[in-house]
């Protein structure tokens, strides 16, 4: 038996709250994360694992990276970010940031949602990293340039939009004969599918993709999805795009300099 609260804690001076499930007996895995795309790749994984695998732990705690918590064993402060305090092969807990990093290192501490021999594997990776260096970039310009940015640049804007549904196409061709990316469900599925999620905002018609449509809904229709993405109005109640001028601020004018001294004070 245990017991769960909820808190809230202020990360990295930035004056964004984040909830933090706690509870009495011992966590295992600390995320890190606010309710991003890339953030939720990893509560769909752990949402997941903590109902399929019984050793996985029951609750895990979500917040913004705070000082103290992830800042020691990582090259920056970024989120999401996970602290694993029972690694394989005991010793002080791993930290590890970069959302692709940490769905490997889920899925390996596991041995879940990726191949185990050598082809099936390989065919994980290498869409995983797809999403990593392709899907979550250029979406990541697309929203930017077409809905976050003062001054509408239409080559950037077309530009942005236009690779965004060639990597649909890829996807869609992908999909034509096997359920999901690599065959089986798999930690490429949870990477890609957050960015896939807010097609009308990266002005895209998602039936023109019927392949990648039908993936979507499979995907969508999973509970461990429908549990992740419950945590977004308890988290991020007040979301909807940028507000105020320090929030564009924080997100989009940051630079060393800036970072370093958000970190003295």
């Amino acid at each position: 038996m245990h017991a769960q609260g909820f808190k809230y804690s202020l990360g990295n001076g930035l004056n964004w709250p984040s909830l933090i499930p706690t509870t009495q007996r011992l966590v295992m895995i600390d995320v890190h994360y606010w309710t991003t795309p890339n953030g939720h790749k990893i509560t769909i994984f752990l949402e997941r694992s903590r109902t399929g695998i019984q050793d996985f732990p029951g609750q895990y705690r979500q917040g913004r990276a705070v000082q103290g918590g992830i800042s020691g064993g990582l090259a920056e402060q970024p989120i999401p970010a996970i602290v694993d305090h029972k690694p394989a092969g005991g010793g002080e807990p791993i930290s590890v940031f970069e959302s692709g990093a940490i769905l490997l290192y889920l899925a390996d501490k596991t041995g879940k949602f990726i191949g185990k021999d050598i082809r099936s594997r390989t065919e994980t990776v290498q869409w995983l990293f797809w999403q990593m260096g392709g899907l979550g970039p250029m979406a990541g310009q697309n929203n930017h340039f077409s809905n976050y940015a003062v001054d509408k640049i239409q080559y950037a804007m077309d530009r942005y939009r236009n690779e965004v549904n060639r990597l649909y196409g890829v996807m869609n061709k992908r999909l034509a004969d096997r359920p999901y990316l690599a065959g089986e469900y798999s930690i490429a599925d949870m990477a890609c599918y957050p960015w896939i999620v807010p097609w009308e905002r990266q002005h895209q018609k998602i039936s023109d993709f019927p392949n990648l449509q039908r993936w979507l809904e499979a995907i969508k229709a999973r509970p461990a999805v429908i549990k992740a993405y419950e945590w977004t109005p308890k988290i991020n109640p007040g979301q909807g795009g940028i507000r105020t001028a320090e929030e564009r601020a924080i997100l989009f004018g940051q630079t060393a300099q800036s970072v370093a001294a958000a970190a003295k004070q």
